[in-house]
């Protein structure tokens, strides 16, 4: 590494140690932080916002950066100017009052939200939300080049994606999803149901040994409890989150193993990058793409759910199962629902359009935050046939909107793409995984994950990383085959 790139890093790693902190401040405000600490802690993650921030647009930093950008850099080193530039560039466009601004309606409007879904008080938030929505209208003008705002929050979740990209994709795939679902509507096929008493105690420990079948590593990690699962940290600080339902076991489960996923990928990106640019995911569609194929691709294939099925009635005794068959079909049985996270695999990226639809209307000025909640029950009765009941299960339900995270959602729709094609790749090259998994062993498929995605952090650019990996283009057709093989079996189409 010569000295200009070490100079750099240097300065930058006591950047990226204070967005750790923040983080911290994050995690606990939304898993143990008392209800009445909210403004303190809003003024908290403002401060440290704005000192990252100054740090990013400093004359030292632009030097630093400008004298590196003109050596000679190997990989490594060219990777990781890419990723300042892009810091530096978005630093520059949004002043530093408008980031600390953003920062503290952030935590104001996420401490609100937790509150107004648990008593289905729309109103109670919409004014933090309204200010919230206003600022980050701001933050998309500032940043945006090509006229349309929403592009520019997109492209600091999934670099090069686009609203016109997006259209395209979403039209293709909604087009297959709404097919399949009315054919699996249309079976009758007879579904299986979970039934029993689930304690909670028994949730969270067979959620612990399945993170660990995962290859979940507890030396640097923890899972907690929050209104909505997430993952923060990396690196050798790791935290992951989950809720629990004692009537509904496979909400606690399956949100584990979808913040597993997660979680590994920070774990394993090579530990030279600890503290650097690098040292994060490719983009948020990536990070997806590791969480949802820990989710679906394994954790609900027949073979992963015939070693589950034990687990659960070793755990809870009788479920109202027979057998591992049984087990399969209730896991990925496709039914009406409210709720993105407990959605089946089929009608999971028709929630992501509804939000992607809501939110780019919102951030472009289409609809209004006092509109949100009608827009969102008239496109969902549109898209679901159900009339939400309440806001819990409607407007309130994802904190993503209420933590400033506008521009993510599409990420979940790109990971179930990227998933889909690596899922392919990976069966090419372990023709005998199923065999691992009946056993309660995901590490085949995770040792693959880590050695063509996670151990390269953001080394590379999100397309090419995969492309790489799975060794050809990205496209929807192994999203759309795997789903049709999958559910066609399931239900005798």
């Amino acid at each position: 590494m010569n000295s200009k790139i070490a100079n750099l890093l240097a300065y930058e790693r006591q950047t990226i140690a204070m967005e750790h902190v923040s983080g911290l401040l994050t995690w606990d405000q939304d898993t143990m932080m008392p209800s009445g600490s909210v403004e303190q802690r809003a003024e908290l993650r403002g401060v440290m916002r704005g000192v990252v921030h100054s740090r990013r647009v400093s004359s030292e930093f632009s030097q630093l950066l400008e004298d590196a950008a003109a050596s000679e850099l190997d990989e490594f080193g060219s990777a990781c100017v890419r990723k300042l530039k892009r810091e530096h560039d978005y630093s520059a466009s949004v002043p530093e009052s408008l980031a600390v601004a953003i920062e503290e309606a952030c935590s104001r409007s996420s401490g609100i939200w937790e509150d107004a879904k648990a008593s289905n008080d729309v109103k109670a938030v919409l004014p933090v939300l309204g200010e919230l929505v206003r600022l980050k209208r701001e933050e998309a003008s500032a940043i945006t080049v090509n006229g349309n705002a929403y592009d520019g929050l997109l492209d600091r979740f999934e670099p090069g994606a686009t609203t016109e990209w997006l259209d395209k994709l979403f039209y293709k795939l909604g087009s297959g999803l709404f097919d399949l679902r009315e054919r699996i509507f249309a079976s009758n096929r007879d579904v299986a149901v979970l039934n029993g008493h689930f304690p909670e105690d028994s949730q969270m420990g067979l959620s612990r040994d399945v993170a660990t079948a995962f290859g979940y590593d507890w030396t640097r990690g923890r899972l907690d409890k929050s209104a909505h699962p997430f993952t923060s940290g990396g690196g050798n600080d790791v935290r992951i989150t989950t809720r629990v339902s004692e009537v509904d076991p496979f909400s606690c489960l399956y949100a584990t193993i979808h913040e597993t996923g997660h979680g590994c990928y920070e774990q394993r990106i090579r530990q030279q990058y600890l503290l650097t640019p690098l040292g994060e995911g490719a983009s948020f569609g990536v990070h997806e793409s590791q969480s949802r194929l820990f989710e679906n691709q394994l954790g609900r294939s027949s073979a992963f759910c015939s070693w589950l099925f034990g687990r659960m009635t070793s755990s809870f005794g009788t479920i109202g199962l027979e057998d591992a068959d049984r087990f399969y079909s209730a896991v990925n049985q496709v039914s009406h629902g409210y709720i993105r996270t407990e959605s089946d695999e089929v009608q999971y990226n028709l929630h992501i359009m509804l939000r992607y639809k809501l939110e780019r209307d919102l951030i472009n000025g289409e609809i209004e935050v006092d509109q949100l909640e009608e827009a969102w029950n008239h496109r969902f009765l549109a898209d679901f046939g159900l009339e939400v009941d309440r806001p819990a299960n409607g407007v309130l339900q994802d904190t993503h909107w209420f933590s400033g995270l506008f521009g993510y959602f599409p990420s979940y729709t790109i990971g179930n793409i990227y998933a889909a094609a690596l899922h392919e790749a990976m069966l090419r090259d372990l023709p005998n995984l199923d065999q691992a998994l009946r056993a309660g062993d995901p590490v085949p498929a995770t040792d693959w994950l880590a050695e063509k995605v996670q151990q390269f952090g953001a080394l590379h650019e999100p397309k090419d990383l995969i492309e790489t990996a799975i060794g050809g283009s990205i496209t929807e057709v192994p999203l759309l085959g795997y789903l049709e093989r999958k559910f066609g079996e399931l239900y005798d189409l």
